[in-house]
């Protein structure tokens, strides 16, 4: 058995697979953020040992003897939170985490400097983990003196696990300090946020040996002998891992919290100016290019909170017709955005509203407003050297079939459904497990499942879905122009 734990921003997956990577069982704790301020957005890393508790516990009443086989753990985690530790592993204050945006203008002193982005490939955006530090210099100097070891946060589960601080290298290619093409960490940007290679975990690659489990967590999970825990990946690399997007021309659509559109490189084409992130896949001598959007589902939900219906019933209330634009757009910059544009500052807005537009003109705004920022991640794509023939749909927003059809029809390419089974990051996450325990071939693992069916884009919908994706290109500047 094979064990695949995934930290989200929501929650902990904790994930069994067996030998044939057959899924025996799944169970979830739960997670909540904390924003104290505008901007900010927080965890408490002990929040994320008890939800993995919670998850790992709920498997162990369940699937005893299942678990009890494990022989292999592989960690998923979200990507970029600041895990800051004293010399003793003591917590000095909460996470910071990916949609954090409260280190902007640290993020963009950094990216002037000339070392960074011929470096890491990328812009320093103000949600990686380097700017963070630089923040927390800025205004908390004496929380700042005391950091021995940053860690990211599945990494920190990880030195809970196994009490070693090790990180692998498709997590850390989004801290800012890593040197992407050597897939190493580069003394000269730690040096530019005032920390040293001496306070970064070693790193191994994805597929490789990243500890061992505590023989105390093994008794209390009832797991007998050695269980390597293998280096894992970042949530994106491990959800290509588990849709097996790992090979050059496959590709990913991430209708989740964030939104992802994920190409799988055989070779680190890094194009910063076009904001599309350049990163380390989770197996050996492989990169990968994704375009991000801050607020996917995020947009949805928050929608869900405005007008008392859950996500499920407002887009049930669109049916699975693709309609034609309104009239009435809807950007998701709701915590800012990242590709294309790098702006913490953006806000969210409806325009083109009238008496007529009801709760189901809003929902549909607000679907087509999610597909045009995966449109402008394709362009970003494109600009960066990668073409996307076909996508395949991940994510809790690709339950929605109208939602699928307002993407391919944006991105005028077919977007592929898997058939029935869970290929997410945990699933990923123990497919590492699965490789690291048994030395396995990552490609023999690590395979795309079976397409259960295909959305064609709505060709009668081409031309009005062009027009309003113009429209909302145009109203990026004019928004910023009036945002503070």
């Amino acid at each position: 058995m094979y064990l695949g734990i995934d930290l989200g921003t929501s929650g902990v997956k904790a994930l069994l697979i067996d030998a044939n990577q057959r899924i025996v069982a799944s169970a979830n704790g739960a997670l909540d953020v904390s924003r104290p301020h505008a901007g900010w957005s927080e965890q408490a890393p002990a929040d994320w040992i008890a939800a993995t508790e919670d998850a790992v516990g709920q498997l162990k009443r369940s699937h005893p003897r299942e678990l009890a086989a494990v022989k292999g753990i592989g960690l998923s985690g979200q990507m970029h939170g600041a895990t800051l530790l004293d010399a003793a592993d003591a917590v000095l204050r909460p996470c910071i985490l990916w949609n954090d945006t409260r280190s902007f203008a640290e993020a963009a002193e950094l990216d002037v400097n000339p070392l960074f982005r011929p470096l890491t490939g990328n812009i320093v955006f103000p949600g990686f983990t380097a700017p963070k530090l630089a923040w927390v210099r800025n205004n908390e100097p004496d929380i700042f003196e005391r950091v021995a070891k940053v860690l990211l946060p599945k990494d920190y589960l990880r030195l809970w696990l196994t009490g070693e601080h090790i990180s692998e290298m498709s997590d850390s290619a989004g801290t800012s300090w890593l040197d992407v093409a050597r897939r190493d960490w580069s003394a000269d940007l730690l040096a530019a946020t005032g920390l040293g290679v001496e306070h970064m975990p070693a790193l191994v690659e994805g597929t490789q040996h990243g500890g061992t489990l505590r023989r105390q967590l093994a008794d209390t999970w009832g797991i007998g002998g050695d269980v390597v825990v293998a280096g894992g990946a970042g949530d994106n690399a491990a959800s290509a891992c588990g849709m097996g997007t790992v090979s050059e021309g496959q590709a990913f659509v991430s209708i989740g919290t964030s939104g992802v559109l994920f190409a799988a490189n055989a070779a680190y084409l890094p194009n910063p100016e076009s904001a599309v992130h350049t990163f380390c896949h989770a197996l050996p001598n492989a990169w990968h290019q994704m375009g991000v959007i801050l607020s996917a589902t995020d947009s949805l939900n928050w929608l869900s909170s405005v007008t008392g219906r859950d996500a499920g019933q407002l887009t049930g209330e669109l049916g699975e017709t693709l309609k034609a634009p309104t009239g009435v757009t809807f950007l998701p910059y709701l915590s800012g955005e990242r590709t294309p544009h790098n702006d913490a500052v953006i806000r969210g807005s409806f325009t083109g509203l009238g008496h007529e537009s009801d709760r189901a003109v809003l929902t549909q705004a607000v679907l087509e407003g999610v597909a045009f920022a995966f449109r402008d991640s394709l362009e970003a794509l494109r600009s960066a050297g990668t073409d996307l023939a076909r996508v395949t749909a991940i994510g809790g927003g690709s339950r929605s079939r109208y939602w699928l059809k307002a993407i391919a029809t944006a991105l005028d390419v077919p977007v592929d459904l898997p058939g029935d089974g869970d290929f997410g990051a945990a699933f990923g996450a123990a497919r590492l497990g699965l490789i690291a325990a048994e030395n396995a071939d990552p490609l023999s693992v690590c395979t795309p499942p079976p397409t259960a069916g295909s959305i064609e884009p709505e060709r009668a919908l081409s031309g009005a879905f062009a027009d309003a994706y113009h429209r909302y290109r145009a109203l990026y500047p004019a928004i910023r122009g009036v945002s503070s």
